[in-house]
């Protein structure tokens, strides 16, 4: 029996839309169906008018965002907090009471969480895949939140090292698998605002936490362990609760997912399908999978912008009560002035994934956020003042914080293939994280700063704002070759399975920009 073979269209539309194929198919006039649509369950729906089936998916859509992304900001606020809280913990005296450390070492301790941390990452999606989200993410979360907790307890550098290597290697697991995770659940076009979201979590950890060390510390002295200590303890001991609660709380891939009904989980693996997405249901892990994402321009490019943006994230996140202490302000009030910039950053990361989800322009929005923050360092690399430098600060926060999340969205959108998408994003968060290590000791002489300050701006001007332009040109012409039908020669001859194996590489898989 011969293979039937799937021809795709020479002109196709926009990935997040419909094509026209799609739109016959549903409608019951096409034999041949697009390779994206292979095993596509009945229709739950097809009885509903146009208007009913908006109606229910609106409900749908709004049953998941309840039910997924509340609990999973909180978690990530938490490991925001637990892998920054030591740069509040600096300015509570944690270097003299460790043996008066110096910069140099309390830097390596800042730099050691990011080895473990981005080493780990593009291994952890592959096991986040083969293991139940309710099982993997609750697990790293307790261990992490254990590694927290016992560093309130450290006497000495070589403890407070151990304690940072081991919650890098446990956290490593967070960022880039959920991330992938909601990928799983979401289309292109809605996923940008769900990860803007997601990601605000760490903004927000920003301005809590200065908040909540601000409290803290006034337990200097209690049960003999000084303030500082108090800060890593009760923060990791929330965190264990939380992960011993997401047994509950965090839920399974959408075919697997006991929260929605068998209509629901048709539902939503139906409308990933119809957006050229395969995450919705179970495949076998191959190494294949690993080779396609490395030979892939786009994870290389993706590493290069996400290096502009994480470097600085890290660096910002690590010393803005330092920089705000040198101002001249005290301790505590150092730590309450760094909520602003934070609010400020939580809020504009949300608006861009908005935008960007509503313009498919997600390049286009890295490259107007990061001129923001280049303006931001260049003023706080120029001027002494601490009226301009506290604005500088402000502007920063909005050139870094938004194209975090718009980066890793831009590059989940254009990554087809479930395992695929995951080790993709395991590369580009664990490299950028890598660089974290470059963030940890850029901050050399106060109150200047001005090696931290060029650093950054460097990664910014090269990296983020460089790589996000010509991944967006190269894109464009990539698209304008698929929609004249100059890549429909690479499918010539192949089967519907062998062309959805294809993922991105389908000539009718339309890129977002």
């Amino acid at each position: 029996m011969t293979t039937p073979v799937y021809n795709p269209p020479a002109h196709v539309k926009d990935g997040s839309e419909r094509t026209s194929d799609e739109k016959a198919l549903e409608a019951g006039h096409l034999e041949s169906q697009p390779p994206h649509l292979a095993g596509l369950p009945p229709d739950p729906d097809v009885d509903l008018t146009a208007e009913e089936k908006a109606e229910v998916d609106r409900k749908l859509l709004w049953k998941l965002d309840l039910t997924l992304i509340p609990w999973l900001c909180i978690l990530y606020l938490l490991a925001f907090l637990d892998r920054t809280n030591i740069g509040n913990a600096k300015i509570d005296h944690l270097q003299a009471d460790l043996h008066h450390m110096s910069t140099g070492k309390y830097n390596a301790a800042l730099s050691i969480f990011f080895v473990s941390y981005a080493v780990f990452e593009p291994l952890t999606n592959i096991a986040l895949k083969r293991f139940r989200p309710s099982i993997f993410i609750p697990l790293i979360m307790v261990i992490w939140g254990l590694c927290m907790t016992f560093m309130g307890f450290v006497t000495n550098w070589s403890g407070l090292m151990a304690a940072r290597w081991f919650l890098g290697l446990a956290e490593a697991g967070l960022f880039p698998g959920i991330n992938y995770y909601l990928s799983c659940w979401y289309k292109r076009s809605e996923f940008g605002i769900r990860a803007a979201i997601f990601f605000s979590a760490a903004a927000v950890s920003g301005s809590f936490g200065g908040l909540l060390a601000a409290a803290i510390v006034k337990m200097d002295g209690l049960g003999g362990r000084p303030g500082w200590a108090w800060i890593f303890i009760l923060e990791g001991i929330v965190t264990v609760l939380f992960g011993i609660a997401s047994v509950w709380f965090v839920h399974d891939f959408p075919d697997l997912a006991t929260f929605l009904s068998e209509q629901d989980r048709a539902r939503v693996v139906r409308r990933l399908k119809m957006d050229q997405q395969s995450s919705a249901e179970h495949e076998e892990f191959k190494m294949k999978y690993v080779w396609m994402a490395i030979k892939d321009y786009k994870m290389w490019l993706g590493m290069i912008i996400y290096m502009g943006c994480d470097m600085p994230l890290y660096a910002f996140s690590l010393f803005l009560p330092s920089i705000i202490s040198e101002l001249g302000y005290s301790n505590v009030k150092a730590q309450l002035l760094s909520v602003p910039p934070y609010a400020a950053a939580a809020i504009l990361t949300v608006v861009i994934g908005y935008v960007a989800d509503r313009t498919k322009r997600r390049g286009l929005c890295n490259i107007g956020v990061s001129l923001i923050g280049i303006v931001g360092f260049s003023m706080l690399l120029g001027s002494q003042k601490v009226g301009v430098k506290y604005a500088a600060v402000f502007l920063g926060a909005l050139g870094i914080y938004p194209c975090i999340a718009n980066t890793i969205t831009w590059v989940s959108n254009n990554a087809e293939g479930s395992y695929k998408r995951g080790v993709v994003l395991g590369f580009v968060i664990g490299w950028g994280n890598l660089n974290g290590i470059v963030s940890s000791n850029i901050f050399q002489k106060a109150p200047k700063y001005v090696s931290g300050h060029a650093t950054i701006l460097g990664y910014m001007i090269v990296f983020l704002l460089g790589g996000s332009i010509v991944l967006d040109l190269l894109l464009v012409r990539e698209n304008k070759k698929r929609r004249d039908g100059r890549r429909d020669h690479w499918v010539e001859g192949l089967s519907a399975k062998e062309l959805e194996a294809l993922g991105d590489m389908r000539p009718d898989f339309i890129y977002t920009l």
